[in-house]
């Protein structure tokens, strides 16, 4: 970290947490983070603090409570989640499936808001949990509709997982794969994230050019035969331009008003 501001050190320590690794002792995060004693304890009071960590003892570390009434707000003030539950709850009242709304934010999927009508729901990604980059409807509807320059690096940055799903063995090959998405519409997936299971998705965008998030269905096998995919990929393709469209409205700049 050498170099970062305070508040790039103070956030870094925040990124330590994980699903793999939810608590922290100071000695490990100082390890971790190469900071000095004194500059951890200073942060990790700051972070106390704002309720944003927690401790025993000082111990050891985990997140504390703010976290949760962060996202109690989120959940209230996203446009994305305002307008995307509705159209989660159209599609699994469709199909018997989960519906899932994933942000894309810096280099990570993330499920904000999910519908389940599934009488054995088989996916295992719930809200608040990281979604893998490379793999699965999700990441192809994020991948192939990135701006050409940003593609190319993700592309370079996960080539050996693309590759090993049969998307393509060069860069090249995969930027191909992608643009035949693109072409279809949504993306389809099967069994890459969670087996026995199909994933559809589409890119949801806001006023600009970038994908800010992706709708998907999971749905089992003997749901999403290969005769009904079609279907469902356009109404998952119907649903992420009405998301979208709705966003871009949201996002637009207002006319000044002017007095008479």
């Amino acid at each position: 970290m050498s170099g970062a501001g305070s508040g790039e050190r103070i956030l870094a320590l925040l990124g330590l947490f994980s699903e793999a690794r939810p608590e922290w002792t100071p000695d490990e995060m100082m390890a971790e983070t190469g900071y000095a004693r004194p500059t951890l304890y200073r942060y990790l009071k700051a972070l106390k603090e704002a309720g944003l960590v927690a401790s025993l003892s000082g111990a050891t570390y985990t997140l504390g409570p703010r976290v949760v009434e962060l996202d109690f707000l989120m959940r209230r003030s996203d446009p994305l989640i305002e307008a995307g539950e509705p159209l989660l709850r159209d599609l699994s009242e469709a199909w018997p499936c989960t519906a899932l709304l994933v942000r894309w934010y810096g280099n990570r999927l993330l499920c904000v808001a999910s519908e389940c009508s599934a009488e054995n729901p088989k996916s295992s990604y719930p809200r608040g949990r990281p979604m893998p980059l490379a793999r699965g409807a999700i990441s192809r509807a994020i991948l192939a509709y990135l701006p050409r320059r940003q593609m190319q690096q993700k592309i370079a940055e996960n080539l050996g997982e693309l590759s090993a799903l049969g998307l393509g063995d060069t860069p090249e090959a995969v930027a191909d794969t992608f643009r035949k998405v693109r072409r279809a519409g949504a993306a389809i997936a099967h069994g890459e994230v969670t087996p026995g299971v199909v994933g559809i998705a589409a890119p949801v965008f806001d006023a600009g050019h970038s994908p800010v998030a992706a709708l998907c269905l999971t749905l089992a096998e003997d749901v999403a035969t290969p005769d009904r995919r079609p279907d469902i990929a356009r109404a998952v393709w119907r649903a992420g331009e009405r998301l979208s469209e709705q966003l871009a409205e949201r996002g637009a700049p207002r006319a000044m008003e002017t007095s008479a």
